[in-house]
């Protein structure tokens, strides 16, 4: 089979496309035929060697896949071959074929298609888990979110609309404001020209906001962090902005009453694989509803996978990215 390889940390441009040995699947995994996989944040990160994971060389990226299955591990018993499905990898995705735990595999509903399911497990996943688990959004309170055209931050605006939310986007320039608009948010804020707490305190009537996304880090984090309302919810998702990792002045949470709170939905699907579930099939009868509509700005083939992780990383993305690979 093929497989876009990293064979030494470094940029993305340094992937090479390359025949490799197909898996084989052990007695818990599933092996997947895949046709497309999502590109998402770690896959910059995970080709340098700054990820919290650092595979054997040589590996594949990609964390997440959409494809039919082909063959089952003795201990699967939910799966079989033929299903179509989508699954969270961790790396190896870029490949025609990956070995994957079967907890971490999902059945793909009739209603989505594989290029679409491989958009949307980790996006979707990861801002489920944020609002519902470790924000508890409630119906009429206001969520801002930051990077709101990106993957993560298109599913925060939607999934918050869906929960009842006032949805509040920020994000660095018009054309990805007015993505954010089309995926529903109620209110704009553009942090390149604007003064995100001033326009907070002006949307809010100076309350500020229930709850803040952010995958973002750099520059606005401290600013966001000034906008929360009393008991307000914080929610670090993620540092796209690069250039370190930002820090809180201890105060702040005392003085608003309010919580600094971590998200990582790799390690909550593994360890608390029913709410997941729980969590994906509500995020399937949205999709079904037409309440959630995965952007896809463009789509790479497996030899220009490279491509598309440098585009992610150069923050020139909107929506998704996914990789054709069949």
């Amino acid at each position: 089979m093929k497989a876009l390889l990293c064979k030494a940390f470094g940029p993305a441009e340094t992937l090479v496309l390359e025949d490799v040995d197909s898996p084989r699947p052990k007695g818990n995994e599933v092996l997947i035929e895949v046709q497309a996989a999502g590109v998402n944040f770690p896959d910059t990160l995970i080709i340098e060697g700054k990820y919290q994971f650092k595979p054997p060389f040589p590996f594949s990226p990609g964390g997440e896949v959409a494809g039919v299955v082909s063959a089952v591990g003795d201990k699967v018993a939910h799966l079989k071959a033929g299903d179509r499905v989508m699954a969270l990898t961790g790396w190896g995705g870029f490949a025609e074929q990956v070995a994957a735990p079967a907890y971490n595999v999902l059945p793909v509903p009739p209603s989505m298609d594989l290029t679409s399911a491989a958009a949307f497990g980790m996006t979707y996943g990861t801002s489920m888990h944020a609002l519902k688990q470790r924000a508890n959004l409630q119906s009429g309170e206001t969520l801002l979110v930051l990077g709101a055209a990106g993957g993560v931050g298109l599913a925060a605006v939607e999934i918050g609309k869906a929960m009842g939310a006032r949805v509040i986007a920020a994000a660095s320039s018009a054309e990805k404001l007015d993505v954010a608009r089309k995926a529903g948010a109620d209110e704009l804020i553009n942090y390149s020209e604007q003064s995100l707490k001033d326009e907070v305190k002006r949307l809010t009537g100076g309350n500020g906001v229930d709850v803040i996304y952010d995958p973002v880090g750099g520059p606005q984090f401290e600013e966001a962090f000034r906008c929360m309302a009393w008991n307000g919810r914080f929610l670090v998702v993620g540092f796209a902005a690069g250039g370190g990792i930002p820090a809180l002045p201890a105060n702040l949470p005392l003085l608003k009453g309010a919580a600094l709170v971590g998200v990582f939905w790799g390690s909550f699907a593994q360890r608390q694989p029913a709410d997941n579930a729980e969590n994906f099939r509500q995020l399937f009868a949205w999709h079904a509803e037409g309440q959630l509509k995965p952007l896809i700005s463009r789509t790479y083939s497996l030899a220009d996978g490279g491509d598309a992780i440098d585009a992610l990383a150069q923050r020139k993305a909107l929506g998704k990215l996914v990789i054709q690979v069949r």
